[in-house]
């Protein structure tokens, strides 16, 4: 059996310290219609935390090794796999197995790399580009003209939500972050049009009189309970609350659901890596659409926060436990610098 070298948690799960690089890991076997990527770098996530600590269930077809985004060059394909050929670049999203030196995936999540795009910025692409894809257009059903509140604006997924917005029409873009240093960066780096530190501010009565009490038409919500009422109090007649994930807990106390009536307000939640392949294609798709030619002309920028040596794993995720970065933290391979 051939072997490579792939991150694994010692005890199979456990905190950062337990991260490590295991030289005698299986290459992973294809099926038809996908590829073996040979990795040059790959993205951090909180899903990943969350999976390291036992906390974060996998769906079925997810390999143990952590990860879900990468880039890198194709060593090997199955069956029907497109345009695709050995030797291409590309970058793309797995339902895991991307902290390794190969992975496997179907080809249909895969993107051709144009040479604008480094190895470390196509890394920081597919998770949280299509998320923010996700959450505004098909599960938020953004429309030119509307107010929108993204919350975490500096986290990957809000720095790509706030660009995409502004990009696509929104009449106004807002943000929360923890602090003011990350509140000054979505409004000067990314163009929000005003951004409230939800640890000083009431976002919502801010958000009341930004909009001359209109509200906005659209939240992208990953923090919880923590915004879940407020998000209510400023959300917009005929509005939309978008929920990502809950990094603030789940369970919100003594919430006032009358405005979810009288402001008809829709309120929906949304995963990503345990959907089907066809939904994700399709998320795929939109992104070459809506995304790839502004990353490509640099009219949307890829930020990335930090850039780890995949040895130094252990540090990368102590870095993403911080909560101190702005923008995508990439670990890069022993095969980065191969031309």
């Amino acid at each position: 059996m051939a072997t490579m070298r792939a991150v694994d948690i010692q005890g199979g799960v456990g905190d950062a310290t337990k991260l490590f690089i295991n030289d005698q890991s299986p290459v992973p076997e294809l099926k038809d219609g996908e590829l073996l990527v040979k990795v040059k770098a790959f993205g951090l996530n909180r899903m990943d935390l969350m999976q390291r600590q036992g906390m974060y269930p996998l769906p079925p077809q997810a390999p143990k090794t952590l990860g879900v985004e990468f880039s890198g060059t194709v060593e090997k394909v199955s069956g029907d796999v497109g345009d695709f050929k050995v030797n291409d670049a590309v970058f793309g999203l797995a339902y895991g197995g991307a902290y390794a030196e190969y992975i496997a995936v179907n080809a249909k999540m895969c993107i051709h790399k144009p040479k604008e795009v480094s190895w470390v910025q196509a890394a920081g692409i597919p998770e949280v580009w299509i998320t923010a894809t996700q959450a505004l257009w098909t599960v938020g059903r953004f429309k030119p003209g509307m107010r929108v509140l993204i919350h975490a604006g500096a986290s990957g997924v809000g720095i790509a939500a706030v660009q995409l917005a502004k990009h696509a029409g929104a009449a106004a873009v807002y943000v929360t972050a923890g602090s003011d240093e990350k509140i000054k960066f979505c409004v000067e780096q990314l163009g929000a049009d005003a951004g409230f530190n939800y640890k000083t501010q009431n976002f919502a009565e801010e958000i009341m009189k930004a909009t001359e009490n209109k509200g906005v038409d659209l939240i992208v919500d990953p923090v919880g309970q923590t915004h879940f009422q407020k998000d209510i109090d400023c959300a917009a007649r005929d509005g939309a609350i978008v929920v990502l994930a809950m990094m603030s807990g789940p369970v919100a106390k003594e919430v006032n659901i009358g405005p979810i009536l009288f402001k008809r307000l829709r309120i929906e939640g949304t995963t990503l890596r345990s959907r089907d392949l066809e939904y994700q294609r399709a998320l795929r798709d939109k992104v070459v659409e809506e995304a790839l030619p502004g990353i490509v002309d640099g009219s949307l920028k890829v930020f990335v926060d930090k850039v780890f040596d995949w040895t130094d794993i252990i540090e990368a995720h102590k870095h993403m436990e911080s909560n101190d970065s702005q923008g995508k933290i990439i670990c890069t391979t022993n095969y980065y610098k191969e031309e």
